[in-house]
């Protein structure tokens, strides 16, 4: 009678190593599952010959405290029992050079030579990856090892919106003197969006709508006059870890109309006035500053901001984000230009300023 396929026996294997790309695109609001690098039962060495001791391999890192390419044990630990291994592996941001460390999950499983102690060749139970432990079933020790790795999903929702690289280097051996057999080398590269939160973040202000003052003071020497300026902290998130080549930005005011008024003005107007005369309304001026460069906005225009992929970064945590992100700079200076006092109507000024930022829909 043919054995059935789920018992079939392993084919002899020579341990060869190999190097593994996992390239992965996705946007946060979906998120991949785990990421299996090795499915379970991945043979990595199975053979008769005892001499070979595949039955006892086992894979450790290159350091046991550094993650750049995998932190775990670099030697036999002969840990007994079942259990599973974490190995944490730096992730770098490329734009902001942000790390985090994200733990990898892997297992060995030994295989036997016959199916005298159940209906399998593997042997039931986790093995962690830096033991050779290897426990025998009657008189058959096992004759080779299979290994599984992943990436658990839940270790992917710790990294932001960027462009992400890792390595992680494994190394099997025998516990014969430590002989190390073959070398397994994963390289990420992992690009990730976070759209649905596109950002205008002022610093200064928990909330999504600040109440700017504009700072207007009066000025009784020679002929009174009215003046004010007001330096805003802004910092745009473009959800894509700062990559975007360019941003569009328009500012613009949701007053009354103000026939005459020059492009680059935006105006407050007086709370109890109710037509539009000049003399209830207070200009000012909208000057951005991006990559230390003044840029005077004009009312309803879109302003493009190049070179967002190469600007000076600001570490913050979004209104709504548990994790830090990286945002571009782009602090505001509203300012009203010296004015005869007598030509304002006396009062309290108001008005809403609106600002739009569009990101490149074509980019990753």
């Amino acid at each position: 009678m043919a054995e059935s396929a789920f018992a079939q026996r392993p084919t002899p294997t020579r341990p060869s190593g190999g190097d593994q790309h996992i390239v992965l695109n996705y946007d946060r609001s979906v998120m991949p599952g785990d990421q299996i690098l090795w499915a379970p039962k991945t043979l990595l060495g199975y053979d008769d010959d005892e001499g070979l001791r595949y039955g006892s391999i086992y894979l450790v890192c290159e350091s046991e405290s550094d993650s750049r390419t995998g932190k775990c044990p670099v030697a036999d630990t002969h840990e007994a029992g079942a259990g599973r291994s974490h190995v944490p592996v730096q992730f770098v941001e490329r734009r902001s050079g942000l790390r985090i460390d994200l733990a990898m999950e892997g297992w060995l499983e030994r295989v036997l030579s016959s199916r005298a102690c159940g209906g399998d060749y593997w042997q039931a139970g986790d093995r962690v990856l830096s033991s050779s432990y290897a426990l025998g079933c009657s008189t058959w020790m096992p004759s080779g090892t299979g290994g599984a790795l992943q990436l658990p999903a839940s270790e992917l929702e710790k990294l932001v919106a960027g462009r992400w690289d890792a390595v992680l280097k494994l190394h099997l051996r025998t516990d014969e003197n430590d002989t190390n057999l073959a070398t397994y080398t994963f390289t990420f590269d992992l690009t990730i969006s976070d759209r649905d939160k596109v950002s205008i973040y002022f610093p200064q202000y928990d909330q999504a709508t600040p109440h700017v003052g504009l700072n207007v003071k009066y000025n009784p020497v020679g002929t009174p006059s009215l003046s004010g300026r007001r330096d805003l902290e802004m910092c745009l998130y473009d959800g894509l870890g700062s990559q975007s080549p360019y941003l569009e930005i328009s500012v613009t005011d949701t007053g009354r109309p103000a026939p005459g008024r020059p492009p680059e003005r935006f105006s407050v107007w007086n709370a109890a006035a109710i037509g539009s005369d000049e003399r209830d309304r207070l200009d000012y001026t909208v000057t951005l500053r991006h990559a230390g460069v003044p840029i005077r906005m004009q009312n309803g225009r879109l302003e493009p901001l190049n070179g967002i992929d190469s600007a000076e970064l600001r570490l913050v945590v979004l209104p709504g984000m548990s994790l830090p992100v990286y945002c571009v700079p782009t602090p505001l200076t509203l300012e009203v230009p010296r004015v005869d006092a007598s030509s304002k109507t006396e009062g309290y000024y108001q008005g809403n300023l609106t600002i739009v930022l569009n990101v490149p829909t074509g980019t990753p």
